[in-house]
């Protein structure tokens, strides 16, 4: 800095680059695991990881150059539209391991429910947003709020999506507790849910109901559906405090574990880094997690603020529930770790929370 004048171009410099520090380092500390469940090799998942990563990280920069009036105005068609690709993903999707989840769009498999996950959070910060101060307890702050959750979570379901929707679900309901709905709402649909829950479990597909069963109880059929779960928890014990060593794991080298890679890369991570590698990993989200809630408090609006709370409060259901999954303390529903687990989806999705938490953070020092 030289008389006022900074050698640094005012864009680069309004970039938060400890956040993009905290990004690489989490995604960085992925791409070795995937290089270690590979046996020691960058194919097939840590290159494309890679590629993929260095890609979403510059579409969130990107995206923090949008104006919080841009993500105002832009929260309700994009909603609309994402529901009009779920209804084609019903008629038209393409079916892979018995779902039918993603739109070929011959260049690219398209999975609207992924975008569904952050579009929820801006929509609902947008009706509160215009919602009057005076209504936002009362019917008409609760019915289009339950609708717009409602709709995506039915369409997900029926490809069927569990994790997705539950997501989605907990998404929505985050901005309208933040947006101050009574809380006997919430008391009161818990006990609702409870009460439903013996039609609800009839309605379930088989393998979902499997899976609540396993989790219950995963030592019941621990050569079948028990046994990702059984594994999983193996990999994590045997890694101990600071882990049996890089690339010397022996539950994924020897195909022990399941899905090593994806759903269960923590278990792999888990088992060469112990229980030292996991604390730092979790501590790496939490970071995160709480600089996205910084922003929502230093936000001048309300619409930033609930956009910023919910898509901060995203991030954390997609470590939260997998951590809990493959712990075994949670069913198995198929919610990778964001930036470490193999595949483009949840990066995607979390790569789109954080530009649109940079922008809104980006207004809001613009605005002071």
């Amino acid at each position: 800095m030289n008389g006022g004048y900074s050698i640094v171009p005012p864009q680069l410099a309004q970039i938060p680059w400890r956040l993009i520090l905290l990004i690489v380092a989490i995604g960085g500390f992925g791409l070795v695991v995937l290089y270690s469940a590979a046996g020691g090799s960058v194919r097939p998942w840590a290159l494309n990881q890679g590629v993929r990563f260095v890609g979403f990280i510059a579409i969130a920069i990107m995206i923090s150059r949008v104006g919080e009036m841009r993500l105002k105005q832009a929260a309700l068609p994009i909603y609309g539209v994402l529901v009009g690709l779920l209804l084609m993903v019903e008629l038209f999707g393409f079916v892979g391991g018995g779902s039918r989840r993603w739109l070929d769009l011959g260049f690219i498999r398209l999975q609207p429910s992924e975008l569904m996950k952050p579009a929820i959070v801006l929509v609902l910060a947008r009706f509160y947003d215009l919602l009057p101060a005076g209504e936002s307890r009362g019917w008409n702050a609760i019915w289009p709020a339950a609708a717009l959750i409602g709709v995506p979570f039915v369409l997900v379901m029926t490809q069927p999506d569990l994790g997705t929707g539950l997501m989605i679900v907990f998404g929505g309901l985050t901005v309208t507790f933040l947006a101050g709905l009574p809380l006997r709402l919430y008391v009161g649909g818990a006990l609702a849910v409870a009460a439903v829950l013996p039609v609800a479990w009839l309605g379930m597909h088989e393998y979902q109901r499997q899976r609540v069963e396993i989790f219950l109880s995963p030592e019941s059929d621990p050569l079948g559906a028990g046994y990702h779960i059984i594994q999983s928890k193996i990999a994590i014990g045997s890694g101990g405090i600071t882990g049996k060593g890089f690339l010397k794991g022996t539950q994924s080298h020897l195909d022990y574990l399941p899905e090593g890679h994806t759903d269960f890369v923590f278990a792999t991570m888990a088992e060469e880094w112990g229980l030292l590698g996991g604390c730092t990993i979790i501590l790496l989200y939490f970071m995160v997690i709480r600089w996205g809630m910084q922003v929502a408090a230093r936000a001048h609006t309300r619409f930033s603020r609930l956009a910023a709370a919910g898509l901060a409060t995203t991030i954390f259901f997609y470590f939260a529930i997998n951590l809990s999954m493959v712990m075994g303390l949670a069913p198995v529903v198929g919610i990778p770790l964001p930036l470490v687990s193999n595949g483009g989806s949840a990066m995607m999705t979390v790569m789109l929370c954080l530009g649109m938490l940079m922008a809104i953070d980006r207004s809001a020092r613009a605005a002071r």
